[in-house]
């Protein structure tokens, strides 16, 4: 009776003309583009001022638009499996293929036509073969193995959708040929930990008593895990980063590194989203966080503005 009550209240009619378009577009998640800044991580830490090149520049966006097309692919995959378990979200229930707004015949030849599309057009991107390389562990890892296997594992959850992160930066690294400090790639994919272990603890906070009803491996969760989990995770992030600024090949270290003047802005950042989480109920969209929230915003936008600014000052002379 309970499965009656909740059809009768989604809008079942399937979309047609160009509203399948938009259905389908909202399905592949453009507002979730945005984690796909990490792919500008290398060209902005490293040496030899690449960022002020056109060519490493272009070649950066065209990696950022590829893993766009991928990150949309893997949404409709992804939202094809759940379409059950979504329809038992109070928000996710909503969804264009959980609702029957969007033909599951749409969402699989839109997925396979951008698999099919973004895999030879990052050689185009890359001749060396690297960004294919990431692209194709990015799809198979995020897309198959996660949303058939390890979605379903508990901590192994987590640390695949922080993979995907890793990969993104990578990818940056790999498009323009240039190395990526190991402190840079620890201190993103604890960010990407931070990030999950929220929106874990998010998910199980929102739907309770039913949080299994909807994905299996809450079960295996608790609220004080998660957060006990968060405060590692919180400190480690920011002890990451302050040794990726002690240790930027970019920028002098003596008399003292410069970068770390940026380190306030991310303590201030993770302590914003942290309130944000733990009083406002937050977490479940890291994305939509960042956009509406202005205090977050603003300090992410000020820890930009500071490093592309002592990145140029410093280069520059």
């Amino acid at each position: 009776m309970r499965e009656m009550s909740s059809e009768r209240t989604l809008n079942t009619t399937p979309a047609t003309g160009l509203a399948v378009l938009r259905e389908l577009l909202k399905t592949m998640r453009p507002r979730q583009w945005v984690k796909n800044v990490f792919v500008f991580a290398a060209i902005a830490f490293s040496e030899g001022r690449l960022w002020t090149q056109p060519e490493p520049v272009l070649k950066v966006i065209a990696a950022f638009a590829a893993f766009c097309m991928a990150a949309s692919a893997i949404y409709l995959i992804n939202d094809l499996k759940d379409i059950e378990k979504d329809r038992a979200h109070p928000k996710k229930r909503h969804r264009p293929l959980a609702s029957g707004r969007l033909s599951p015949t749409v969402a699989i030849v839109a997925a396979v036509v951008l698999v099919a599309t973004v895999l030879p057009l990052s050689y185009l991107i890359d001749p060396d073969g690297g960004l294919m390389l990431v692209l194709c562990a990015y799809v198979i890892i995020q897309g198959f193995l996660y949303t058939y296997l390890l979605k379903n594992i508990v901590i192994f959850d987590i640390l695949t959708i922080a993979a995907g992160f890793v990969l993104r930066a990578v990818a940056g690294a790999a498009v323009i040929n240039v190395a990526m400090t190991p402190w840079l790639l620890v201190c993103m994919g604890l960010l990407a930990l931070f990030l999950g272990i929220g929106k874990r603890r998010h998910e199980l906070v929102l739907l309770e008593n039913g949080a299994g009803e909807h994905r299996r491996i809450l079960n295996e969760y608790s609220v004080p895990m998660l957060d006990q989990m968060m405060s590692i995770v919180t400190a480690s992030v920011i002890m990451a980063y302050s040794m990726t600024t002690f240790s930027a090949p970019a920028v002098p270290q003596r008399p003292y590194p410069v970068l770390m003047l940026t380190i306030p802005f991310v303590v201030y950042a993770i302590f914003r989203y942290l309130y944000l989480i733990y009083q406002r109920d937050g977490g479940g969209s890291p994305e939509d966080l960042v956009l509406k929230d202005m205090p977050l915003a603003v300090s992410i936008l000020l820890w930009g503005v500071t490093v592309l600014g002592i990145l140029y000052m410093f280069r520059s002379g």
